[in-house]
Formats: C-alpha cells, sequence, structure tokens
C-alpha cells in the first residue's frame, strides 16, 4: 500500500459532512479542460482517450488547475470520462469531438455482446494508478475527487450512439422493454461500484456520480428507472467499503435537471451532498432538502462570458440566497457551477469566480 500524503485543506470534505466552515469550499466541473491554454498544448499531441488510459498524462491535466489557481480552489477531479465505463464493458467509444459508439446498442439481444462480469482492475486499473499518482503529486494541497456517470446516462449513451436531443432510442427500450432496460441498468450500476470502490482505495476522497441526463426523464420514469439504480451505487459502494475495512468517502450525486426529485433524493438516496443546476433558486434548495444533505452548484456556466461585474454580481447572489437559507452560515454548501465550464471562457474570469466565492461566502458572523 502508498503511502499518501496528509491532507493540508479538508474544507472540502468538512462541507460534504454538512459541517460549518469558514467559507464555501469551491471546484467547477471540468476544470481541467479546454478552457486552459496548457490542457490544449498538451491535447494537441494526444487522442482523448489516450490521456485518460495514461496515467502520467491524466495526472498532469487534473494538477494544471490546482497549479493556475493554487489558493484559490479546494479540490482536485481526476482527468478521466463517464465513457470509460462502457469502454470497460466491451463497447468501442471514440471521441471526434463529442463521443461517438460505431457498435451501439439496438436490440436486448446485443446485450448478449457485453463483457458480462467486467474486472475494473484489470479494464480500468490505468484510472486507479491515475488516481494514486495524483494522490502524491498533490501533496496534499486539496482533496481528489473521484467520479463516474449514473446508469441512465451511461444506457442513453450506449443504445443511442453519441448524445441525442430527442433520445428516442433510449426512451423507446425504457418503454417496449422495460424489464431488459432494468437488468441493463442495474448491470451497469454494479460495475460503477466496483469502479467507485476502486477509485476510493487508490485514493479518492470524494466521489461523484454524474447523472447528465436525468431531466430527460419525466419524474415518474426517474424514479422508474433512474433512482433505484443511484441508490444502488450509493448502497453498494458503502457496503463494500465497509466490508473490507476502508473508511468511508463522502459521495455526491449531481442529477441534472431533476430539481423536482431534491426532497426525494435529500430523504433517502444515500448521498451526503446533492449537485444543483442553475434553475433553481439556491434558497428553495435549502427548504427543500431541510438540512438532510449538503449542496453544490449552482452558478450558470454563461455567467463567465458575461465580463467581471455580472461574475461579481452572480456569485455575491448566488452566496447570499445559500446563506439566507442557512442562517447566514457557509456550513453544507460546496460553491461550484451548475454544469462543466465550456471552452472558451478566459482562465481569468475563471480566477475572478474563485475569488469573488471567497469574498463573498465567508459565513456571517
Amino acid at each position: 500500500m502508498v503511502e499518501l500524503p496528509p491532507l493540508r485543506n479538508d474544507l472540502l470534505l468538512r462541507a460534504a459532512r454538512g459541517e460549518k466552515t469558514e467559507r464555501a469550499p469551491v471546484w467547477i466541473m471540468r476544470q481541467a479542460g479546454r478552457y486552459l491554454p496548457e490542457f490544449r498544448a498538451l491535447r494537441a499531441h494526444h487522442e482523448f482517450f489516450e490521456i485518460c488510459r495514461t496515467p502520467e498524462l491524466a495526472t498532469e491535466i487534473t494538477l494544471q488547475p490546482i497549479r493556475r489557481y493554487s489558493g484559490l480552489i479546494d479540490a482536485s477531479i481526476i482527468f478521466s470520462d463517464i465513457l470509460v465505463i462502457p469502454q470497460a464493458m466491451g463497447m468501442e467509444v471514440l471521441m471526434n469531438p463529442g463521443p461517438s459508439f460505431p457498435d451501439p446498442l439496438n436490440i436486448p439481444a446485443d446485450v448478449a455482446k457485453l463483457r458480462q462480469n467486467v474486472d475494473v482492475e484489470k479494464e480500468l486499473g490505468y484510472v486507479f494508478k491515475a488516481i494514486t499518482q495524483t494522490r502524491i503529486e498533490l501533496k496534499g494541497e486539496v482533496p481528489l475527487i473521484g467520479f463516474c456517470g449514473a446508469p441512465w446516462t451511461l444506457f442513453a449513451y450506449m443504445i443511442e450512439g453519441g448524445g441525442s436531443k430527442t433520445f428516442t432510442k433510449a426512451k423507446t427500450w425504457l418503454f417496449k422493454y422495460p424489464k431488459e432496460s432494468e437488468a441493463l441498468l442495474i448491470q451497469i450500476a454494479d460495475v460503477c461500484v466496483d469502479f467507485l470502490v476502486g477509485q476510493v482505495k487508490a485514493g479518492a476522497q470524494l466521489l461523484q456520480v454524474f447523472d447528465s441526463w436525468a431531466g430527460e426523464l419525466s419524474p415518474h420514469d426517474f424514479a422508474l428507472f433512474s433512482l433505484p439504480t443511484l441508490r444502488h451505487i450509493s448502497k453498494g459502494v458503502r457496503e463494500k467499503l465497509a466490508n473490507q475495512n476502508i473508511p468511508q468517502v463522502p459521495m455526491t450525486l449531481f442529477a441534472k435537471g431533476a430539481n423536482y426529485a431534491l426532497g426525494e433524493l435529500a430523504q433517502d438516496s444515500g448521498y451526503d451532498v446533492l449537485g444543483l443546476d442553475w434553475c433553481i433558486e439556491p434558497s428553495v434548495a435549502r427548504r427543500t432538502v431541510n438540512g438532510k444533505v449538503a449542496l453544490q452548484g449552482n452558478m450558470d456556466p454563461n455567467v463567465l462570458y458575461g465580463g467581471r461585474e455580472a461574475i461579481e454580481s452572480a456569485v455575491k447572489r448566488m452566496c447570499k440566497e445559500f446563506q439566507d437559507g442557512n442562517n447566514g452560515g457557509a456550513s453544507a454548501w460546496i460553491a461550484n457551477l451548475g454544469h462543466g465550464i465550456t471552452p472558451g471562457v478566459d482562465p481569468e474570469d475563471v480566477r475572478w469566480y474563485f475569488e469573488c466565492i471567497h469574498k463573498y461566502s465567508a459565513s456571517k458572523q
């Protein structure tokens, strides 16, 4: 077992556990990405999944925003992709520039083509190596987040063959083949559990599950098809960690577009933190979850294109909303965007965003 450096900034973990913090910890989804010139320079010489599969390259990219924003950013997230799970299950995934599956699942019989027993150490060990290497190179500056995609979101990609505006193919499966769909969703969830446990064993200090397409489901269908798999993951990860005497880590669920389910998710989904998109007021979210979980989010990423005055105004308003919903305190809130940062943002405007979070999220005395 490799000895990992002790953590020097635990703000993120304290907030995730619902503890009072002197200010909100802050990081942003896709923070190691195309808006950074140093990322683009490295990416010019390497294919996307080559970077994911090469621990040295994944570590370097994970560290880029930490170096650039040292002292302003409170978490790192391992550079990888949610679609490594379909790859581990035996599917080919290309990135050109968006994800595409040359041979998607068309009918339930196609599930037989998938690898039925996925050895995550063999298929995804490169992620675990990158996590351990990154923990060593972070030297304890900030915690490292591990992640996976949620089963419904991965299911949709595997059937649609890429992104979609209508999700007709994936939803046809849900409505025409509900039992087969449920079986595939649980099959995916089982791989997610093993993958997340492996990330904790490698050194991940918090886990996040991304249900990027949750909002494409009606409340009824989310409760029927997605929510059981999300519970399956949180329960399965916690049980496997306990059985192996591995300390538990906080778990975050980001079900984008599923704000209608916040109350139910807070009640019994098994996650410590719920991520918010920008389509709900923080004060409403605070009231809805009623202190049962911490929250993460939720500025619209496109505000970052609005200039410094717009960024400061949006951050100030967001901080006030989260604080007003919590008696003026900064506890149980992780500042973030409502979705991933997009490629055209000026890195200096991101710096300003972080500085504004530091300024306006401090707990009122």
